[in-house]
């Protein structure tokens, strides 16, 4: 709905602006963390061995064109950031499930997108039990399932995180 300029009111004003916040800090992430320094330094291109077209970006945009509301360019598009976004953590698990050692920062961080993701589900719940137009969508399906199999995907890593904190231990074993 970034580019759906069909109603223009405060609620759709904001959500522009506030996506294009957030795509330009992304954005300003990605070129310092590989162009800038110090933060240039801290990425290790040994150890990102994850595969991102082969393993995310393709078998995305294939389920994207296969499994979709409706056969639309902006839909299908719509459907791929859905799919991939449930995907997108997997390479940081991965590297940390690898190489067992994980900052305080990093783990409090990868634990906070998971919370997120897991409190998105509850607010799913929540407006399928209480709004009368949410269940509707012929979409919602999509969301659902994208949604929890992200979720899903932080369920070991909540397991660790939560003995690493019980046990105040390192947070993956090797």
């Amino acid at each position: 709905d970034l580019f759906n300029f069909a109603r223009v009111d405060f609620l759709h004003v904001y959500n522009f602006c506030m996506k294009i916040v957030y795509l330009s800090a992304s954005a300003t992430i990605v070129y310092y963390i590989r162009r800038k320094q110090p933060w240039k330094a801290t990425y290790k291109p040994g150890e990102d061995s994850f595969l991102h077209v082969q393993y995310a970006i393709a078998p995305c945009a294939v389920l994207a064109l296969l499994v979709h509301s409706e056969f639309s360019f902006m839909e299908v598009l719509w459907t791929f950031s859905i799919y991939l976004e449930a995907i997108a953590i997997m390479p940081q698990l991965i590297l940390m499930q690898r190489y067992g050692n994980i900052e305080n920062l990093t783990a409090n961080y990868v634990f906070c997108l998971g919370a997120y993701r897991g409190l998105y589900v509850l607010n799913w719940v929540w407006r399928y039990a209480m709004d009368t137009h949410y269940h509707v969508s012929k979409v919602s399906w999509i969301v659902w399932i994208s949604g929890l199999i992200q979720t899903a995907l932080y369920c070991d890593f909540f397991y660790y995180y939560a003995m690493s904190k019980w046990y105040n231990k390192t947070m993956l074993p090797k």
